[in-house]
């Protein structure tokens, strides 16, 4: 059985008072939503203190993207290496608007989610479509490109240890969301890519769903087959509204 992953994308959002205080709230209760796994993913200057108040909850941490580079003369990037001496266990790898606004390519984001691996960190890869490719009947097609970059880099074997968050573009931001069958489609669809290469890597890798997921419908979509938690986005800054969808996966 996948235990289900919860996972709260502050984006670049917060404030060392709000940061405290909403840490604050989900580590208070993490304890009861014990059957699923938390996590959060603070801006890169937050970190410390993300690291500093976590120390020893239940909640796991991690950063929004990395360099695909280890170091060098990189203005601006933050590695693999250094987000490990902040504790963190996920990084966020290929993120929708990583690769629309900042020109991420399929090939990036594999080194990307090669180079959080070398380091120890579990990558969470997003693929997703955008409204255009639903539309145009693609989204298989689409999605597919974007896990092959990755598979052809890292093989199979690489998803024994990572995470795979499917986000419907469309859905994101927007209000929309997909339906439950909609979104239960692809994340089955992901499956069986992963099956045709190695059925047990395949049903061990959580498949997470990142469309506008809250606390009204996070219960229909964690009770689909593959469906194994959220990456959580405006919901993620309101502790109670985060364990609320936590609580929905138990």
């Amino acid at each position: 059985m996948r235990r289900k992953l919860v996972a709260g994308n502050w984006k670049m959002n917060g404030s060392a008072d709000s940061v405290r205080a909403l840490l604050q709230g989900v580590r208070d209760g993490a304890g009861g939503v014990a059957a699923v796994e938390l996590a959060v993913f603070s801006p890169f200057v937050y970190l410390a203190q993300v690291q500093q108040q976590l120390s020893g909850a239940t909640v796991a941490w991690g950063a929004q993207t990395l360099s695909e580079h280890a170091s060098g003369a990189y203005t601006g990037e933050v590695a693999g290496p250094m987000l490990k001496d902040f504790g963190c266990t996920y990084v966020i790898v290929g993120h929708s608007e990583r690769r629309t606004l900042y020109g991420e390519s399929d090939q990036a984001v594999a080194n990307k989610f090669a180079a959080a691996r070398k380091v120890g960190i579990k990558p969470i890869l997003c693929v997703g479509e955008t409204l255009e490719e639903r539309e145009k009947g693609v989204t298989e097609a689409v999605v597919e490109r974007q896990l092959k970059a990755v598979l052809d880099l890292e093989g199979i074997g690489a998803f024994a240890d990572a995470v795979i968050a499917y986000e419907p573009v469309w859905a994101i931001g927007t209000g929309k969301t997909a339906t439950s069958a909609q979104a239960q489609e692809v994340h089955a669809f992901i499956r069986a890519k992963l099956a045709a290469l190695d059925a047990k890597i395949a049903q061990q890798t959580r498949v997470l769903y990142g469309g506008s997921m809250k606390a009204a419908n996070a219960g229909e979509l964690l009770a689909m087959a593959d469906i194994d938690g959220g990456l959580i986005g405006g919901a993620s800054l309101e502790a109670k509204e985060f364990l609320a969808i936590a609580k929905a996966g138990c």
